[in-house]
């Protein structure tokens, strides 16, 4: 009878066994069918095709890629995966997993990222295709998004909207290199705005404008400093007749009245709050700024705040590069900045340094760069979407100032994960972009292969080797060259 017993469970011992086997070899043999199947079924979305003037700068264009020994930070807030393998088809992430695990496609062009770090490509949600006294920076603009990580962009206000939406469409098809373009329209402010903006005669002219264009697929419009809380109200309603979604920079109008009048999301952070100035008035953009210097951030009137925009959803978006830019012991370009600026640009910051370096080091504006951080991680842990991007501007420049904000968010305190997950997933989400955004299977092939370690070295980020959008393989270099002396002529 014992025998019995012990040969029963030696068999199902065995048995055991084979069903792990079996399960192991299964899984194997399910990621090659699935790739494969893909390839030659052809049963894969189509992506577009690129013209040659585009093609100049795509080293890979592959239909199935592999990269292998890639360590990745997916955005999606996970640590960092090391050692595995990537298969992209068609311009789409098929498989993702362990390099011991996935079995790679005969037909694949193979690259070996060893050393690597793969991140999603950037999606920069306040980046416009204008700078400060040059209103459309065209395709120069938009290749230097691109060689720099960044595979889509919503502009957030536009200076020359009918150009914008050309390129954008241009870029769509093939016959231009840039990253995604989500475009906006004009700006609408109020008495005392800027000169070039929208400021509203009547509720009519709000509602036609925002029907204008809408009906040329603009889906984002922005508000600026000077905006009456009326026009605000209407502006928001309007576009959410038309799908389309509303953020500001905001002072006449505080964060917690557009939060109420369920503006979707909101820009540069405290720099940009009025809630807390003393002597203002509604509807007004006055009152002190002093706020800045003794506010304190985690007192319960600004916990109160977060919350409240925490649960209205409406977004905030990190500018950090930019405002750095104004502070005279920060404010440096870098070799390749002064590379790609104009002559004129290049003359601007020049004169701009001089008085910089004739300046005491600023502390006040050092100690509001820290408040403004403290901030945003305050509303980030607090459970709020935080995006981010360049505002380019001064000598910060369209990707690299992107780049830049990375490396500030870390000096923030934000994790490596975290960063990332705020410049890629979280701007996808806003953008309503379920597609892109996480290295994820079954979304697009948008990313980056930055040579070196992320978490030990945040400046590795300014070390693009290939950007991958749509699966084809961008070369930083050679678009970098072609753009030289280009941004601001």
């Amino acid at each position: 009878m014992i025998n019995k017993k012990r040969e029963s469970r030696k068999a199902l011992k065995y048995i055991l066994i084979g069903v792990i086997l079996l399960t192991i070899l299964s899984c194997k043999k399910e990621v090659k069918s699935t790739v494969l199947s893909s390839y030659e079924e052809g049963d894969s979305i189509k992506r577009p095709e690129l013209s040659k003037s585009v093609l100049q700068y795509v080293t890979y264009d592959d239909r199935i890629i592999a990269l292998t020994n890639a360590n990745i930070i997916d955005g999606t807030h996970d640590r960092i995966k090391e050692s595995q393998t990537v298969v992209v088809v068609d311009g789409y992430f098929q498989v993702i997993g362990p390099s011991s695990k996935v079995e790679i496609p005969d037909k694949a062009t193979v690259l070996d990222v060893k050393g690597k770090t793969i991140i999603p490509g950037i999606v920069g949600v306040h980046n416009h295709l204008h700078m400060p006294d040059y209103p459309f920076i065209g395709i120069s603009g938009a290749m230097l998004y691109l060689a720099s990580g960044v595979t889509t962009i919503q502009t957030c206000g536009a200076a020359s909207p009918f150009k914008d939406i050309e390129l954008a469409e241009k870029i769509q098809i093939g016959e231009v290199a840039g990253p995604d373009v989500v475009t906006s329209g004009p700006y609408f402010t109020g008495p005392g705005g800027s000169t070039g903006m929208i400021i509203p005669n009547s509720d009519e002219e709000i509602r036609d404008t925002i029907k204008y264009w809408t009906n040329r697929g603009v889906r984002w419009f922005k508000v600026y400093r000077h905006i009456s809380p009326h026009d605000l109200e209407v502006v928001i309603n309007e576009a959410h007749k038309h799908n389309a979604k509303v953020t500001g920079h905001l002072c006449s109008v505080t964060f917690a009245q557009a939060a109420e009048m369920g503006i979707d999301g909101i820009e540069h952070g405290l720099n940009s709050t009025s809630d807390f100035r003393e002597n203002k008035t509604y509807g007004k953009c006055n009152g002190s700024r002093g706020y800045l210097d003794d506010l304190n951030i985690s007192s319960e009137s600004v916990v109160a705040l977060q919350r409240l925009m925490v649960e209205k959803g409406v977004f905030l978006t990190s500018t950090l590069a930019i405002y750095e830019a104004s502070i005279p012991q920060r404010a440096f370009a870098d070799n390749r900045t002064e590379e790609a600026m104009s002559p004129n640009l290049k003359a601007q910051y020049y004169t701009r340094r001089k008085q910089l370096d004739k300046s005491d080091s600023d502390s006040t504006r050092l100690h509001r760069f820290r408040r403004i951080m403290q901030f945003e991680r305050q509303f980030f842990k607090m459970g709020g979407t935080l995006t981010a991007g360049v505002d380019a501007g001064r000598h910060v420049l369209p990707g690299f100032g992107d780049q830049r904000n990375f490396e500030l968010l870390i000096e923030a305190g934000f994790t490596t994960e975290q960063a990332i997950q705020i410049m890629t997933n979280n701007g996808a989400k806003v953008l309503s972009k379920q597609n892109i955004g996480s290295i994820e299977e079954g979304k697009r092939a948008d990313f980056v292969i930055v040579d070196g370690n992320l978490s030990n070295a945040p400046g590795n980020i300014r070390n693009v080797e290939v950007v991958f959008k749509n699966g084809y393989g961008y070369s930083p270099k050679l678009m970098l060259e072609q753009i030289k002396g280009k941004i601001g002529l």
